[in-house]
């Protein structure tokens, strides 16, 4: 029998996916439990920073030799870059190294809270979309933003639901609503997310998809969280 989610699967850049779970590869206390985290989260993505990747060398095990990227879409990501121009280099460097050509872009302005440089992430989304990558941003809630995302040729836009990490759950409903009566690529609710329930609310209000990392990993029980996560999608 076909589950309900099967038979809507989420469709980025031409490629379809069962799962609507996105998930991170930061932040858990042993690259074993990610791993077995991933496999309980059922998801098909998953972000990995590309800064903190071991490309090459003898620098000891690579999260990648922990990640079957049969079984996985692997998602660079420019995490902890702050201009348009570094999180442009880190892209390049994944694609570069044979990561993708995808890319989670992110260019932070602020140290504390995260919050994205929204002018930043304009001007490295228009670049990274011309030279050929599949953009996918991670932005404020802020509907004209996302517009302005989505005239650039991102392939969804991703706002945050609260600050990166905070488990605060989706602060601003009325934003995302309005985020998804403005924009007709995906939409997908990254950072914030820290319960089962806050991915459901997620859902609810008609978003494609939830992106979280902090919510499994910093959890007493990853592995049980995972699996939760991947329910509530559902």
């Amino acid at each position: 029998m076909t589950e309900p989610w099967e038979s809507d699967p989420l469709i980025l850049a031409g490629r379809t996916f069962r799962s609507r779970l996105i998930v991170g590869s930061g932040k858990y206390s042993t690259l074993d439990q990610m791993r077995e985290a991933l496999e309980k989260s059922g998801a098909e993505v998953v972000t990995v920073a590309v800064r903190r990747t071991h490309l090459g060398g003898n620098a000891g095990p690579s999260i990648l030799d922990y990640i079957d990227t049969n079984r996985y879409t692997i998602l660079p990501n420019t995490a902890g870059c702050y201009s348009a121009e570094e999180a442009v280099r880190i892209a390049h460097l994944g694609r570069e190294a044979g990561l993708s050509d995808w890319v989670k872009l992110e260019v932070i302005g602020d140290e504390k809270t995260l919050f994205p440089d929204t002018g930043g992430l304009l001007e490295a989304a228009r670049i990274l979309v011309k030279e050929g990558f599949v953009v996918l941003p991670y932005t404020n809630d802020d509907p004209i933003v996302a517009r302005k995302l989505q005239d650039a040729g991102v392939a969804a836009v991703m706002p945050l639901g609260a600050p990166i990490g905070s488990g605060m759950g989706i602060q601003n409903p009325s934003n995302i609503r309005i985020i998804l009566e403005t924009v007709s690529v995906p939409v997908i609710v990254d950072a914030g997310v820290g319960t089962a329930s806050d991915a459901t609310i997620a859902m609810d209000l008609g978003c494609d998809g939830v992106l979280m990392n902090t919510g499994i990993s910093g959890a007493e029980n990853p592995l049980m969280l995972a699996e939760a996560m991947k329910l509530s999608v559902q």
